[in-house]
Order: structure tokens, then sequence, then C-alpha cells
């Protein structure tokens, strides 16, 4: 080696150790109010791309409440314009059908609920274009502009707020909730003047059949979260509400898109009834409202679509831990790949240009979700919500295969500690995903419920397996959890953690087990039943007990038909065997119990429970913490706050400092104010 190329060397080093030097670690409040873009929407012409933030409240600063979200628009030349911007919560967002203005959907001023607003492309004032009884929950435009339909509930019963007032509040168990119905607004109309299409159904979503005055409806016989999963149907109706065709279809449905004539139609829904997720591509035929999957036994999951021209259908899908974007004729069923795997993770296909341009949102490990363009084969990132993230230390994430006893091949993703060394062992936390029908991707995954980039700077390695059961590999895969609660897939689990151990990296005296909703029953699973396999759980919005969790969510059939096969009074014992209080009296790992107050999917009867047996048994260290006014997962930013440090301090005072006892259920945040 020659001298210049040591001197080089030499340089190069001294640059990275620069580099890493004035790298910084990130903070819990940072991990919380991350910014990411939820929408993104691109003019015809594809000079414009508009686009919503999510912006959260900030910790110990901000009086309690729900995220912002902001509205910008980036121009042909590569400027971020502020748009709507400030305290304020944008809805959804469509450039209006001349391209000339922004609809959008927000609460503003002296708005009694969310209105329909128009901003024009050029600046000015965003002004309220419609106001109606209630809140307005969704809308579409025709091609000609014309006419706006949209979603809104019916009005509650008269007088209920006097009646109320005087204490009259009683809750009839499910029979009063108010069906959403389909609204037509004729914006050449001076009064701008809704009438309702009125149906017998209620209806989730409505859409414009392109250049057709005809609508597409997706309804389900009531307003309950079960007819909505299992029971929904998408149908063809006019304008008077007169139904065309209802397509034949039996299971989940998913997101619908018409070719630009309108002659097309495209959709994503499950393979059956049984069928755990949305996944499968289906074409319809518009006249007879048969159905066909156009790519049968697709060991993947498609995610999004959007029609490129009138005969090409352009799809995302995941596969495994990664993603594809794909193009297909429906003609000939000739498809090619546009976005190969490895070029980052997508989650949504948002709009399409008159040129062919593609506009996505996609995430990496080194970033959030942010606004793409596809264009003439080139991948362009269009936003940079966090320039902040190049001062931080990224964690080394990679993708891990393993197979199992019985030969099942599996696959997850591991986060390391800083400055990890081969043949280091660490403390593991194993972060398991709920659905089941959901998996982890190879992408952005550091969130307050599983604090990635925090953790490796305190040492810690995370784990996310996609146990059997998980979406990614097709339905086949997919269904390899039914009719076995609790059985192979999280035997499966252990799998992954004997493996961590196998490559070197997992002490296995030092691994946790946390996770949500199915997760959550995971890690009440972990702490009972394999308790000898977990150091100490982190349990949210959990199940305990088969057999009442029937009795208390808002799916009961959907847990029938996709995951347990069968009825409780079918088996009761087995349901109850497969419930971690069966199982309370041997569980010997310290337990960190956190639920919603107001949680309808997995009641929060389901922590007490566990929390209760466990304490009477007085074997183990546990604690129950509810969050009051949060649901299915806590969604402001101090309960987000308040999970993410007690999570890190049950990890730390089990695992790396390996005390008895219990942490002091007070934490610090007067210390913040």
């Amino acid at each position: 080696m020659n001298r210049l190329s040591v001197w080089f060397g030499v340089i190069v080093l001294l640059l990275v150790g620069n580099a890493q030097a004035q790298q910084r670690d990130i903070t819990l409040e940072e991990t919380i109010t991350i910014q990411r873009v939820t929408q993104a929407i691109t003019s015809s012409d594809g000079n414009y791309t508009a686009f919503t933030r999510f912006r959260a409240r900030t910790p110990y600063q901000d009086d309690d409440g729900a995220a912002y979200s902001e509205l910008f628009v980036r121009n042909a030349e590569g400027n971020i314009i502020p748009f709507i911007t400030g305290d304020v919560r944008i809805g959804q967002i469509a450039f209006s059908a001349d391209d000339k203005g922004i609809f959008y959907l927000a609460s503003r001023g002296d708005d009694k609920h969310t209105s329909l607003y128009h901003v024009p492309l050029t600046g000015g004032e965003s002004t309220r274009f419609f106001q109606h009884e209630t809140a307005i929950g969704s809308f579409s435009q025709s091609s000609d502009g014309r006419w706006i339909a949209f979603t809104a509930r019916e009005e509650g019963p008269e007088k209920a707020e006097e009646l109320a007032k005087k204490g009259f509040r009683a809750q009839v168990y499910e029979e009063q909730s108010l069906k959403t119905q389909i609204w037509l607004l004729d914006t050449e109309s001076e009064e701008k003047e809704a009438s309702v299409i009125a149906l017998d159904e209620h209806v989730h979503s409505v859409q414009f059949r392109p250049e057709h005055e005809q609508l597409l409806v997706r309804v389900a016989p009531t307003t309950m979260v079960d007819d909505d999963l299992m029971l929904s149907k998408y149908a063809i109706i006019t304008a008077s509400g007169e139904e065309v065709v209802r397509f034949d279809t039996n299971g989940k449905l998913g997101r619908a898109a018409f070719s630009a004539d309108g002659s097309q139609l495209a959709f994503i829904g499950g393979e059956d009834q049984h069928d755990p997720a949305t996944g499968r591509l289906f074409h319809a035929d518009i006249e007879t409202g048969s159905v066909r999957d156009l790519f049968p036994g697709f060991a993947g999951h498609v995610q999004d679509l959007i029609w490129q021209s009138n005969n090409e259908l352009v799809w995302l899908a995941d596969i495994n831990v990664e993603t594809e974007v794909r193009v297909t004729n429906v003609s000939s069923n000739r498809t090619r790949t546009l976005i190969e795997q490895g070029e980052g993770v997508f989650s949504r296909i948002a709009d399409t240009s008159a040129s062919n341009q593609l506009t996505l949102i996609g995430h990496s490990p080194a970033h959030p979700p942010e606004a793409f363009s596809f264009n003439s084969g080139e991948l362009t990132r269009l936003t940079d919500s966090n320039p902040w993230l190049a001062e931080v230390r990224q964690p080394r994430q990679e993708v891990i295969n393993h197979t199992t006893s019985d030969n099942v091949d599996l696959q997850g993703i591991l986060v390391y500690p800083h400055d990890y060394e081969e043949g280091q062992r660490a403390p593991v936390i194993m972060s398991v995903h709920g659905g089941p029908e959901a998996h982890v991707r190879n992408g952005w995954n550091d969130r307050y419920s599983s604090p990635t980039w925090f953790a490796a700077q305190q040492g810690f390695a995370t784990f996310f397996p996609n146990y059997r059961g998980s979406t990614g590999r097709g339905v086949e895969f997919s269904k390899l959890g039914q009719n076995d609660y609790a059985g192979k897939e999280f035997d499966d689990i252990v799998s992954a953690k004997e493996y961590l151990v196998e490559m070197g990296i997992a002490d296995p005296d030092r691994v946790g087990i946390t996770g949500g909703s199915y997760g959550g029953f995971a890690s009440a699973w972990g702490a009972t039943k394999q308790t000898e396999h977990f150091a100490a759980s982190v349990m949210f919005v959990g199940i305990s007990n088969n057999l009442s969790k029937f009795g208390t969510t808002d799916i009961p059939n959907e847990m029938h038909l996709v995951h347990a096969r069968s009825y409780p009074w079918d088996k009761w014992q087995w349901y109850l065997e497969r419930s971690p209080i069966y199982w309370a009296e041997q569980g010997r790992t310290p337990i960190l119990i956190m639920h919603g107050a107001e949680d309808t999917r997995v009641h929060p009867s389901q922590s007490m429970e566990l929390y209760r047996y466990l304490k009477v048994h007085g074997n183990v260290p546990v604690r129950l913490v509810l969050y009051p006014g949060e649901g299915h997962g806590n969604s402001r930013s101090a309960s987000q706050m308040d999970y993410a440090l007690r999570l890190m301090r049950w990890m730390q005072f089990y695992l790396v400092d390996q005390e008895e006892g219990i942490p002091e259920h007070e934490l610090p945040h007067a210390e913040q104010l």
C-alpha cells in the first residue's frame, strides 16, 4: 500500500470517527413526537404534491389532547409550502376536479364538528365550503366537479342534550348507534344544500364511479365493528339510491379503485370468510358482480392499488418483511415489477398523475413514513419531516431467519444495541405484534410501545418475531395459528428466543417479552404458562381469559371465524386452558400490565382479571396501570410518554439491574414541568 493510500485511509477513519462523535442519543420525548407523512396526493399534471404531516403534542409542555395534522404543498421546483398549519387537525384531502384547489376536512373556528373546506392552490384564504348537521366522515368528487358525495351519521334523538342535562343518560347497549348515510352536494348551487341517499345499511365508504353518475359504496348491515369486518359488501348505486350491482365477496374487504374511465374496478379483500386479513387482489365484473382473484395462492399480502391506465393496475404488496410495487395488465395478466424489494418499505400508493408518476408513502429503518415519487424508473424522496434524525445514532437493524423444531421457516427483525460486538450477550426485549393478522416489516419500528432507538442506547437488543399466523406470506401461512390459541404460534416466540441465544446475542436469563393486544396475550402467556423463558413481561391491552374475552369484545364473530374457529361453548375447558389466568399460580415472571380504560376491543377487565389472580397468589411482582380516555392503544402524547417510561423502567429493573422486588410506581413527571 502506498503512502497516499495510507493517508487517505487515516483521513476517512478520522472523518467517520468525528461524525460518530457528533451524533447523539435519542430521547423518549423525541421518539413520541416523531413527525410523519400520513397522506399524499399529486395533481393530474404532476406539478404539485399535497401532503398531511402528523405532529404530536409535546409531553410536559402542551395540554392533553389529540395530535395535530398539518397541510403542506410541494411545488414543481421542490419547495414545500405550509398551507394549513398550527394547532389544526386536517382530515381527508383531495385536489378539486380542475386542479385549482384542495378540498379538505377539518373542524376549525366556530365549527360544531368536522366540515368541508377549500383552499386555492395558488394561495389565499381557506374557506369553509360546506357544513353539515353532523360531522362529515369522508367525501368524493364527481369527474366533472359538480357533485360531492360525503358520508355523515344520522342526527341523534330529539332533545337528547336537554334530557342529558336532566340526568336521562341511560345507554341501551348496541342499540343506540346511529347509521352513516350518503349525502349529495351540488357545488354549483347557490344554496349549497345536501340531499340524503337513504340506504337501509350502514355506509363505510363512498366514491364516484368516474365518467358515470353512479357511486361505489361499501355497506354493512349494522354499525357494529364485527359487521364491518365480516359482513360488509361493495355495491354500485345510482344517485337516487337504486342498487345497480352488488359484488359477490365473502370475508374482509379493503380498498377499491376504479380506472380513469370507470370501466374497470379492482379491490383488495380476503380469500374467504376464514381469511384473517385482506390481501387478495380482485378484479370485478361491473355488469354481473362476479369477481376473480388475479393471483390465487400469492405468497404475500396486497396492501394498496391504483390504476395507471384503463387496463393497467399498479399494486403494492407485503412479501415477507419487505414490499414490492408491481403493475399488471388485467387483460393479459402479465405483470412486471416497478419497485423491487429492498428499495424501501412502502405502505401506500397515494396517487398517480397523467404522466404515470406515482406518489407513495414509505419508510425505512432510518426514517418514519415520508412521501416519495416514482417516475420513469426513478424513486425520489419528497419530504424530510425529521431532519434532526441525522444527528442521532441509528442502531443496526437486520432480518433474522430461523427454523422451528417442526420445520416452519420464520423471519423476524433484530435491532442491535449500540456498540455491539460479535459474541457479546445482551438483554433482549421480545416485542410481539398483535393481530395476529399483522407482521413487522424491515422499516421504521421505533415507537412509544417499542422504542428501539432508545433501547439500543441503553444496551438492549429488540427482536420482533413474525410468528406463524402473521401476514406477508400468503393466506395459508396466516391461517396457521387458527384453532390454536397460545399454541405453536407462541411456541415460535420461544423458538426465536432460543435461536437468539444460539446466535450468541441473547443472554438466556435476561430476555423480556412485551406486546399489545394479541401481543399482550403472548406477554401474559410468557409470564404464566411459559414463565421459565422470560425474566420480565409488559402486557398491553392483552387477553388473559378467552372465555370472558369473547363476551366482552366488539369482534366476537371475527374471533370465531378467523381466530378460534369455534365458540367457547363448543369446548369450555380448552378455552380456559388456553388462558393465562389458568396458569397464574405457576407464574414467576414479574409482569407490568397496562390498559386503556375505554378499550372496547379487549376490555380492561382482561387486565384486571390477570392482575387479581397474580396478586392473590402473591408469587410474583405485578402492577396494573390504566389510562383514562384511551382505548385499544394509547393515542395521546402524555399517555404514550408514561407508557414508554414504565416499559423501559420495568425492563431495566429486571433484565439489567436484575433487582428483587418491584420498581417504584411513581414516575418523575412533576420534575419535567
